[in-house]
């Protein structure tokens, strides 16, 4: 993607150019603030992703046989859905935010869109469709009701392309869960992230069209200095500002929601996210990698498992995406994405072992490659940026469950890279929040998994000559 122009801004601050994020701002002012604005629905974020277009009668049905969902019923306006792209073997190769408004728009990773439009060249044969990468749109988002906010300051900056409304953490249709239980409240509860694509170049005036309009509509046109303790959040609010991507990643982090460049690595497959509340349709048509699904979720369990871990934030020192996770002296994890929340304090998302027990006390490995002496907010910087570094290196082959006790921790930003092997200096305390349940049982009825209608359909005798 290009690099957005709200890092021109005088106020924003960018992360390390190794960062995943590194295109858009990281942040404007505090983070923490940030977040209780986006929290309010009064805060937008420039996210870093390519946008791959599709166009052509055979676009809807061609996707669906392509990918995990069902895409063929797509409308312009529907708010779209999500799809994975698996391999053979049923390890995620991409994850697409889909819409359709005349074209299917494909949202995935920065830098991944050139990868995907290749791949979409390669299964075209004979069919009907055009496919390419779409540098002039961006992807802004917000939270709850800034979502519909943020799509009328892009209609009303004329800059508007379409809009995605993500369907985490709901289980969409055709799709089931393997979280803890029906009867708990899922950590995501209250997630509602939309996403709108805007024209690129008009990325500055939708912004500003959000702030200013948004502003203007809380207060009737009145003082606009009503937020007294500059938290964004609450009765005191009054204005609506941006919020940096820092801000963006903690909230998604509280929500358990997977992201591709964070959460996979070469092994991955959807169940060990729970991807397939909301990216798979279990009884559609076949798709590369559908058999995988359909075994694991009838025979298997999932190897490793998502979880939210609070990790204790007294130390002054948080770990890096890719540190190990211990339960005592056994490596039974590694973290995939680490923030500092608002409310919660040091957070993290970590694969698991799917054995280790939900109670079990674990720990997390801080090396010398983190700066004790960082704050709150050059912490959470730091951990973001070697998040970048950190999904990169897992999609190029990064460790499965039986390499965990060998993954070294992420490369620190600001660290270089041939430096020698990070030294473990200390254990941050880790209590679970899980995602997916120890259990490895999704709560498809026997009805819904994939191959229902071949159980106990009477087979003709053979004949025997």
């Amino acid at each position: 993607m290009r690099r957005s122009p709200l890092l021109s801004r005088t106020d924003a601050v960018a992360s390390p150019a190794t960062d995943l994020d590194a295109a858009v701002p990281a942040r404007y002012e505090d983070p923490l603030r940030e977040q209780n604005a986006l929290l309010a629905g009064r805060a937008a974020t420039a996210l870093a992703r390519d946008v791959v277009a599709v166009s052509g009668p055979d676009r809807l049905s061609w996707l669906s046989t392509l990918s995990s969902q069902e895409l063929s019923r797509l409308t312009p306006g529907d708010g779209g859905a999500e799809a994975l792209l698996l391999d053979a073997q049923g390890h995620i190769t991409h994850a697409l935010a889909c819409v359709d408004d005349g074209r299917l728009l494909l949202v995935t990773e920065a830098g991944r869109g050139r990868a995907l439009v290749d791949f979409l060249e390669s299964m075209r044969f004979m069919l009907r469709v055009e496919v390419a990468l779409r540098e002039d749109v961006a992807v802004l988002a917000a939270l709850g009701t800034g979502g519909a906010a943020l799509e009328e300051a892009a209609r009303a900056a004329g800059a508007h392309v379409a809009t995605w409304r993500d369907p985490w953490p709901g289980v969409v249709e055709g799709g089931t869960s393997y979280d803890v239980g029906v009867e708990g409240t899922h950590p995501g509860a209250g997630y509602r992230a939309t996403w709108v694509l805007v024209q690129a170049d008009a990325v500055g005036a939708v912004a500003d069209a959000f702030v200013s309009g948004a502003a203007a509509a809380a207060t009737g046109g009145a003082n606009t200095a009503g937020d007294l303790d500059g938290s964004g959040r609450g009765p005191g609010s009054a204005g609506r500002r941006l919020a940096g991507s820092l801000a963006w990643e903690a909230l998604r982090v509280e929500a358990g929601r997977p992201r591709w460049g964070r959460e996979v690595d070469a092994r991955t497959i959807p169940h060990e996210l729970d991807w397939l509340r909301t990216a798979v349709h279990l009884n559609k048509g076949c798709y590369p990698g559908q058999e995988t699904v359909a075994r694991t979720l009838n025979l298997g369990r999932p190897p490793r498992r998502l979880t939210i871990l609070q990790l204790d934030g007294f130390t002054g020192q948080l770990p890096v995406p890719g540190a190990v996770v211990r339960l005592g002296e056994r490596a039974v994890g590694a973290v995939t994405s680490v923030v500092r929340h608002v409310d919660y304090g040091p957070m993290a998302l970590a694969l698991l072992r799917r054995g280790v027990p939900a109670d079990a006390a674990l720990t997390v490995e801080v090396t010398d490659a983190d700066d004790p002496d960082a704050n709150a907010e050059e912490v959470a910087t730091a951990a973001a940026g070697a998040a970048g570094a950190a999904g990169v290196a897992a999609v190029s082959g990064g460790p499965g469950a039986g390499e965990l006790a060998d993954a070294p921790a992420a490369t620190h930003s600001g660290v270089s890279a041939g430096r020698a092997e990070p030294v473990v200096v200390a254990r941050v305390d880790a209590a679970q929040e899980p995602l997916v349940s120890p259990e490895g049982r999704a709560q498809a009825s026997p009805a819904e998994r994939p191959g229902a209608g071949l159980r106990g359909a009477s087979l003709s005798p053979r004949r025997v000559r």
